[in-house]
């Protein structure tokens, strides 16, 4: 296990006003967050770097209670952003004509290290906003289809602006319920492999000019496993994903990626996600699940402690 990867949205909101920051000022908790994390010596890790994936709002307080640090303290925290714009400003070109939109230069400029693509949300957004000029892209198989291969060729539009622009990148694929379908699992996987083929052969067109010098890391995300009260995939699903994932990759672009496993690393999984050859870490967004829920540092050391014991 060498990648963990901490999605913190809407931790940049207090609970009071909708999100799940526990303090009315969001910045003082992501400096606690930070100095925490650190002083339970997460930025020593042995073979293991540790991203968090942050909003804008709290990227600035992050970065600098880093910096407050001696490098041997933070070597293995890494900082990133949840998505990059699909253009990006250029020298003699566009300056950023494109309000609204996060351009991969600034987030690169601002600190970040990484970028987040292709996120299950993120796809679930695109396609909404082509089911507002084209309602029958929700019913009609064809149209749906197409609509799938529209946002695809945005997923890498972004790939390409974020490796560009110096960032490494962790890209995210997944299969929701509709297309896994029903049936014994032997009946779903040459469902599963068809959808994940399709993305990662558009995903990551043009990225193996950049192995040498980006990290591009593929983030699995059982999309119809995601929520409360839902089950997530046993180990022979997940092993037989990532699988699945690098063998594509490894004959589509000739490299074989890094998989994490996206579907939410925790205390209960993370010796059994450990535990799968093909995996090579996680995403984590909450630590506690029940109450209020939450993230604190010293959870996210005890999902460490328990991947690192079933190595």
């Amino acid at each position: 296990m060498h990648h963990i990867f901490v999605n913190l949205k809407r931790f940049e909101v207090p609970r009071k006003l909708g999100g799940v920051c526990p303090l009315d000022d969001p910045r003082r908790w992501i400096d606690k967050v930070m100095d925490e994390t650190i002083t339970l010596g997460l930025g020593r890790l042995e073979n293991l770097q540790l991203t968090f994936l942050l909003p804008e709002a709290l990227l600035g307080n992050a970065l600098d209670r880093v910096r407050h640090y001696p490098a041997e303290q933070t070597r293995t925290i890494g900082l990133g952003c949840q998505g990059v714009y699909r253009e990006d400003v250029t020298p003699g070109g566009n300056f950023g004509a494109f309000t609204t939109n996060r351009p991969a230069a600034a987030m690169r400029l601002l600190g970040c290290d990484w970028a987040m693509i292709g996120h299950s949300e993120e796809r679930k957004d695109k396609l909404g906003v082509i089911a507002q000029y084209d309602p029958d892209s929700l019913t009609d198989q064809t149209r749906q289809n197409q609509a799938k291969m529209a946002v695809d060729s945005l997923i890498h539009a972004e790939v390409i602006s974020a490796l560009n622009a110096g960032l490494n990148t962790l890209i995210c694929v997944g299969e929701t319920a509709a297309e896994k379908g029903n049936g014994e699992f032997s009946v779903q996987k040459p469902r599963i492999e068809e959808v994940l083929r399709s993305q990662l052969a558009t995903n990551l067109k043009g990225v193996a000019g950049f192995m040498d010098k980006r990290q591009i890391v593929i983030g699995y995300e059982p999309i119809w496993a995601i929520g409360p009260g839902k089950t997530p995939p046993g180990a022979e699903y997940i092993g037989f994903v990532s699988a699945v994932i690098q063998q594509a990759v490894q004959e589509l672009y000739g490299f074989t990626p890094a998989v994490v496993y996206g579907g939410g690393l925790k205390e209960e999984n993370a010796a059994m996600i450990a535990g799968i050859q093909t995996i090579d870490g996680g995403l984590v967004a909450l630590t506690r699940f029940s109450g209020e829920i939450g993230f604190s540092p010293a959870d996210l050391k005890q999902i460490i402690d328990k991947a690192y014991k079933a190595i």
